[in-house]
């Protein structure tokens, strides 16, 4: 009789669930067995948060939701999501996660409230977070290359940061480790990874977590806004950069990955060529380009936050962006990779048009 009577939600709690989402008029979203708040909120200023910066609440009894425990978690510091795992009936499943706006934010609450009684008596367990971010994809074929293999998993997944490849002995084809932003970002992953690469490619992969014993990008999450100096090497732009025209960024799948993967090769259109004499027309600029195909679909003039974030072992430099249209309900998020250039200034501007020729990809894939 009592294991039926905790199944059975209480219509006060809910009452005030719903009286608070009205007052505050806080949003909550329902994905994949979890009521997420933020991820970041609407007001929220900056960069998402990096490592270590978020906190495993357990111990939380059935029948208490987030009008009581993001304020209890706000209180302490600038909140970037809030996750309550929950249920099919309704309650919660007696655990959820918090993400802070930085390290010292978690640490925070983890002091103040760790073993908090809650007005039913019971006792919260927080502690740091394992985060695990790393997934190793299995069974690859032999031919993958990794600029191809990331553009691939930048349109099945979100959070994408890094990927690396190696070939382990008695493996089948190649493996791949995939870095990812946070936990959540590879659980989603982890979730839809193996079906899309069936799908688009018909091929079957096997899928694990990381151990991440030792991570790579551990790094702070705000370093100094000048980058490191580096030796010079040949110019790149960005990571996901090919010798292909600019503008043909509306193709979804690389050749080479479709031809590792036996799966028919798009097609391609060969420019056509100058007549001789002609003057070669100069690449358009990815950012400019960007701006006035979101002004020509009345969407407004986009806006860009960029944050370095460390230097790779190959010299390159990794920045986080999020790029906001106005007249787009979602922000655009990822990573993109530059040389060191003789300036910070023009090593932001190269890194923002690695970032729109990114933007512009997602825009043409939709």
């Amino acid at each position: 009789m009592e294991e039926r009577s905790s199944q059975v939600l209480n219509p006060e709690r809910l009452k005030a669930l719903e009286m608070w989402l009205q007052e505050t008029d806080v949003k909550l979203t329902q994905v994949n067995g979890q009521r997420k708040y933020g991820g970041p909120p609407d007001d929220w200023l900056g960069a998402p948060p990096g490592p270590g910066c978020e906190v495993f609440i357990s111990q939380i009894p059935r029948d208490v939701f987030e009008d009581q425990l993001i304020p209890l978690f706000r209180a302490v510091g600038p909140l970037w999501e809030f996750r309550l795992m929950m249920n099919f009936s309704g309650q919660n499943r007696g655990f959820a996660y918090a993400k802070y706006d930085s390290p010292a934010s978690a640490a925070a609450a983890i002091r103040s409230l760790h073993g908090r009684a809650l007005e039913s008596g019971a006792r919260l367990g927080v502690r740091r977070s394992t985060e695990k971010r790393q997934l190793c994809l299995g069974e690859l074929p032999t031919s993958t290359r990794r600029e191809q293999l990331l553009q691939v998993l930048l349109d099945f997944s979100e959070g994408v940061e890094g990927v690396s490849l190696r070939a382990g002995p008695g493996e089948q084809g190649m493996s791949a480790v995939v870095v990812y932003a946070s936990h959540h970002a590879a659980s989603m992953a982890k979730k839809v990874l193996i079906e899309a690469f069936k799908k688009r490619f018909g091929l079957a992969i096997t899928l694990r977590w990381q151990s991440s014993s030792r991570p790579k990008h551990e790094e702070p999450p705000r370093p100094s806004k000048t980058p490191p100096s580096s030796p010079p090497k040949p110019p790149r732009c960005s990571l996901l950069d090919s010798p292909r025209p600019p503008l043909r960024l509306a193709q979804r799948q690389l050749p080479a990955f479709s031809q590792a993967v036996r799966a028919p090769s798009p097609m391609v259109h060969a420019a056509p060529e100058s007549p001789r004499g002609a003057t070669m027309v100069p690449p358009v600029d990815a950012a400019a380009l960007l701006q006035g195909v979101c002004e020509v679909y009345g969407q407004g003039k986009p806006l860009y936050d960029l944050q370095y974030r460390h230097m790779g072992p190959d010299g390159f430099l990794c920045f986080s962006y999020r790029v906001y249209v106005p007249g787009l309900a979602t922000p655009f998020s990822g990573m993109v990779q530059t040389l060191p250039g003789p300036t910070p200034g023009a090593i932001q501007e190269e890194a923002r048009r690695a970032t729109a020729q990114q933007v512009l990809s997602a825009l043409y894939r939709a």
